[in-house]
């Protein structure tokens, strides 16, 4: 999970309601001007005092971090010697050659960075994240909006390590603590043994291109029901007559589940371009990727029953043709048309029902 930082030193209308919301959704930390606006604020969030262009306060309050800029507020190293009840970091605002190294030196020194980038381009940003590969610091980047947020949380692969954000309504707090969802958690596959398949004839099914290069134990999961789904490969593996195309799951009926970012579900039918999904590799491990585009083309259907090791049932319907594939045990990829009762598929088990793809704890009985 990466920081998420709630700018209100510039927030007048609806402050109480966007506090409110900002503590809900757990932000990590609320950045203020004045040691006042932390009094009614709990114990579980950070309060950041940071008095851009202002001389410091007598008295930093119940501040958790102080964020100076140098050439006002003095070093932040001298300034912990004065204050050790709390922690200081550095603002650098990059404009130029000079200030970049600047940024990159407190990366690398300081136990917190806040950095503004003057211009639009990420590049300095990189450069940064770089240089701070080996601190123990941590690199807060001001943005301007959630949609910047998410695009500096992805910078390099790595990110920054959180994001500073002056909301503009309310509802700004609660997309800065999603975008700020980055990781995604790892699932607990289950094998799945198959008992009996069944050609149904003709219906849609959805070819999901992502923007991203799956490995080749890697696809998504995908299946008729909330809670079973089945490990679906991409087109990473070569096949006879056509070339690989290593950014798609062959996925399914447009019907299906797949699971998508903050434990979500969609159906194949509702994904589009700019949709997120998580990838799953057959150890679980997963990660969220970007759908690029969704293929539905009518074509012959296969059904595909399995069965769990605790009894429930799991039911996957594919394009019905040889070369859609699913994966087995240790990666093994396996022919849809080629399964027969006994074999092992991997697959995942949710434990929640859903209600328009969030979980949920109620009564859903699924045929």
């Amino acid at each position: 999970m990466k920081l998420s930082w709630l700018d209100i030193r510039k927030t007048d209308e609806a402050k109480a309601a966007i506090l409110q919301e900002a503590l809900h959704y757990r932000l990590d930390g609320i950045v203020a001007d004045d040691p006042a606006e932390f009094e009614q604020l709990p114990p579980t969030v950070q309060k950041v005092l940071f008095p851009q262009g202002k001389p410091l306060p007598e008295s930093f309050g119940s501040a958790d971090i102080v964020i100076v800029d140098p050439a006002l507020h003095g070093e932040p190293a001298e300034l912990a010697l004065r204050h050790p009840e709390v922690e200081f970091g550095r603002f650098v605002e990059i404009i130029d050659a000079d200030t970049l190294e600047d940024a990159c030196q407190s990366a690398r020194t300081e136990k917190w960075s806040l950095l503004l980038f003057r211009d639009p381009t990420k590049i300095p940003l990189e450069i940064v994240i770089a240089a701070a590969a080996k601190s123990t610091g941590s690199l807060i980047t001001i943005a301007q909006d959630v949609e910047e947020a998410e695009i500096i949380f992805g910078v390099l692969e790595l990110g920054s390590d959180g994001v500073m954000m002056a909301p503009a309504k309310v509802g700004d707090a609660a997309a800065l603590r999603n975008s700020a969802e980055f990781e995604s958690p790892n699932l607990e596959l289950t094998e799945l043994t198959i008992t009996a398949t069944s050609h149904i004839g003709m219906g849609e099914r959805a070819c999901v291109d992502t923007c991203s290069h799956f490995r080749e134990d890697e696809g998504i999961l995908v299946g008729s029901h909330s809670k079973g789904m089945i490990l679906c490969v991409s087109e990473t593996h070569p096949l006879p007559y056509m070339p690989t195309r290593p950014f798609r799951v062959n996925a399914g009926a447009i019907h299906s589940y797949t699971l998508s970012k903050g434990e979500r579900t969609n159906y194949l039918s509702e994904l589009r371009t700019g949709s997120k999904i998580t990838a799953v590799d057959v150890k679980g491990q997963t990660r969220i990727i970007t759908v690029g585009r969704v293929k539905i083309e009518s074509r012959p259907l296969i059904s595909i029953d399995a069965v769990a090791a605790n009894g429930q049932a799991v039911n996957l319907i594919l394009q019905d043709d040889w070369h859609v594939r699913v994966l087995g045990p240790g990666g093994v990829v396996l022919n849809s048309t080629e399964l027969k009762p006994g074999d092992i598929v991997l697959g995942y088990l949710p434990t929640e029902d859903r209600h328009v793809g969030y979980p949920i704890n109620e009564f859903c009985l699924e045929k």
